[in-house]
């Protein structure tokens, strides 16, 4: 069997708003699509950090193509394992005053006034794949409603190429609504058009039931990771 492209192994990891974080065993191989539900703002945003190395696990291990995080030891080292993620998060800042267009070509070139026409017929193809219309390009990124900046979030995300996405509560300022589902349903034709995985930390039913992943849950008190069950399931079950 293939190494895991990530793998949380016995991880727990404390802070502030943490009680704490427990991760027992989570592997993602290359192409898997997941949803992993069961976590707040907070605890979404540790677990991505430790994902790409920018923090440790207080105990456990947590590896990326099978090298423990806890081995990166450069600069260089850290942002070449930091190359094979494509995140999607709120906390990113897109620049207000500049156009979507520009916020979407500064993961792959800082020579944004003018776009080049190679850059821009790039730029094009992330925003087509992430379901933004090319009418909306020249408008400032400022002037966009949280749906939108998802998806220009998305759309910068694969501009790099990575191996897999990472997604960080994508639908939080929209969830359950139509705009969460049409978000997951672009999620998954992207993936299916540029074959990429992709893990989604959300606890939207409505976007992670559109976009198709095996929904998994992490138990808070255990840490342990398990298949999703509906309410219904729950009560026949019962």
């Amino acid at each position: 069997m293939s190494v895991p492209l990530i793998d949380l192994a016995g991880v727990v990891k404390s802070g502030p708003g943490l009680g704490p974080l427990r991760i027992e065993k989570l592997a993602v191989h290359r192409g898997d699509r997941i949803t992993l539900e069961g976590l707040d703002a907070i605890a979404a945003e540790v677990v991505l950090n430790l994902i790409t190395g920018a923090a440790l696990a207080d105990e456990g291990v947590v590896s990326v193509a099978g090298a423990d995080t806890r081995s990166i030891a450069t600069d260089t080292e850290w942002l070449k394992s930091l190359d094979r993620f494509g995140i999607v998060t709120d906390r990113a800042v897109l620049i207000g005053a500049m156009s979507v267009a520009a916020n979407i070509a500064l993961p792959i070139t800082l020579s944004i006034d003018p776009l080049s026409d190679d850059v821009r017929g790039q730029v094009e193809q992330f925003a087509a794949d992430a379901g933004l219309p090319a009418s909306r390009l020249g408008d400032a990124a400022g002037s966009l409603d949280a749906a939108s900046r998802a998806r220009v979030h998305l759309a910068r995300a694969i501009a790099t190429k990575p191996e897999v996405l990472l997604l960080e509560h994508p639908t939080s300022q929209f969830a359950g609504s139509a705009a969460a589902r049409d978000l997951g349903l672009t999620l998954a034709r992207l993936a299916d058009a540029r074959r990429l995985g992709w893990v989604a930390l959300t606890n939207d039913v409505t976007f992670a039931q559109a976009s198709g992943g095996v929904r998994l849950t992490v138990d808070g008190a255990s840490g342990r990771v398990r298949r999703t069950v509906a309410w219904w399931q729950r009560l026949f079950a019962g």
